[in-house]
């Protein structure tokens, strides 16, 4: 049999209940592996419960001291109440320099006594107890997470001025810099918002020209990590330039905001661009694990952006060579993404007679997507002919060889 003897506030308070006679302290806090809220319960005395139903302040750093222990019991473990129990006379019954000394050595829950408006100032000097004179039963999440924030800057050893925050609070990233940005003006200071609208303004106008696009190999809504990096670079030179005071988190959040947002257009595009066509007959594409597809003229799609979908549906970490052929010519190219380097074949003489086919194939090495598409648009145009301003293409696979380990290597020592 249990029943409430006190409770405070709307929210989480941890509440005082009478179980078999026996008052016990209840609270909810972390979760079970079924991310439940767990709920922990110890046992209090009648002088306990005294001053919890006396004081908000009390009541909030018991509270915020117990929370720990509760983390400590994680999913499934069980709540140290001796620890707990321990705790009850020096934070509810200790005057206020006993109370501060004590939370100078034991882990305790700062967030919640700022989300119930504890002084900030005097949390930091270590007086808990004076803190909470400003105490309230309400809580505001946001002032915690702000406040948590700018420790974890503080630790880092980043230092934010005002126009640091106001281009955070600008692009939403200032709570949270994992989340997707946004154009957020109300967030900022008026005072602020010229000059914050003048640097974006300005790194706007550095990425004049430049796009995100997709990137079919690593999926349908993947985008192209170079053309990210293009654009993140240009972006950030430029407001740097005009404000080298900044800190660095500021002018990456100028540069992830314009990534995103093309990013975000790129994804809505179609798969290719390509305005090119086909040479009116049929395509056929075909990935590593022999799988095939056939594009004919007439198709919705041209042969580019059909081939790249595809791509898109079946590339993978263990699937990475695709292969369009002119059966009709004899013709093919093989694209290896897993190496930025692709193969043009080309049949010498057809197999007659139970003779095997003979083959002529030439490689080339591949800087990147755009090289990708630009071949693919080249072959889908003018078949191996159409290839050859794309080399130089090596018939010499060794040599060939030898002419990757080099890129790597080059690559490598940038």
């Amino acid at each position: 049999m249990r029943d409430i003897v006190f409770t405070r506030g709307s929210g989480w308070f941890p509440d005082v209940v009478r179980e078999d006679g026996a008052l016990r302290l209840t609270l909810g806090a972390g979760a079970d592996a079924n991310h439940d809220p767990r709920t922990f319960t110890f046992p209090i005395a009648e002088a306990h419960l005294a001053v919890i139903r006396e004081g908000l302040a009390r009541h909030l750093l018991l509270w915020s001291a117990v929370l720990p222990l509760c983390d400590a019991a994680g999913t499934r473990g069980r709540l140290d109440e001796d620890a707990a129990v321990a705790l009850l006379d020096p934070v509810l019954l200790a005057p206020p320099s006993d109370v501060d000394a004590l939370f100078r050595r034991i882990p305790w829950e700062r967030g919640r006594l700022v989300a119930h408006g504890a002084d900030i100032g005097l949390l930091d000097r270590g007086q808990v107890v004076a803190a909470m004179r400003t105490a309230t039963e309400t809580s505001d999440g946001k002032r915690a997470q702000e406040y948590t924030v700018r420790r974890h800057r503080a630790e880092r050893g980043t230092v934010l001025g005002p126009l640091d925050t106001a281009l955070l609070r600008y692009t939403n990233q200032y709570l949270h810099g994992a989340t997707v940005p946004r154009r957020t003006p109300d967030a900022v200071d008026p005072a602020l918002l010229p000059e914050v609208l003048r640097l974006i303004a300005t790194a706007e106008q550095a990425c004049t020209g430049l796009r995100i696009g997709r990137d079919p190999r690593r999926g349908r809504h993947a985008t192209d990590k170079r053309d990210w990096t293009r654009m993140e670079t240009a972006a950030g030179t430029a407001v740097r330039r005009a404000r080298p005071e900044l800190a660095d988190e500021a002018v990456r959040t100028v540069s992830f905001l314009l990534c995103s947002e093309a990013a975000d257009r790129a994804r809505k595009d179609p798969m290719d661009d390509d305005r090119g066509s086909a040479r009116g007959i049929p395509l056929s594409f075909t990935d590593d694990k022999d799988v095939e597809k056939t594009w004919r003229p007439g198709n919705s799609r041209t042969a580019a952006a059909d081939f790249w979908e595809f791509v898109a549906d079946r590339a993978a970490s263990d699937n990475e060579v695709f292969t369009i052929e002119d059966e009709r010519r004899g013709e093919g190219i093989q694209l290896h993404f897993y190496a930025d380097s692709a193969a043009r074949i080309t049949t010498v003489r057809k197999g007659r007679g139970g003779a095997d086919p003979e083959y002529r194939v030439e490689y080339t090495l591949v800087d990147g997507l755009s090289g990708y598409r630009s071949l693919v648009a080249a072959f889908v145009r003018g078949g191996c002919a159409g290839l050859g301003e794309h080399g130089p293409w090596i018939p010499d696979v060794t040599e060939f060889e030898r002419a990757r380990r080099r890129r790597d290597a080059e690559r490598r020592g940038r």
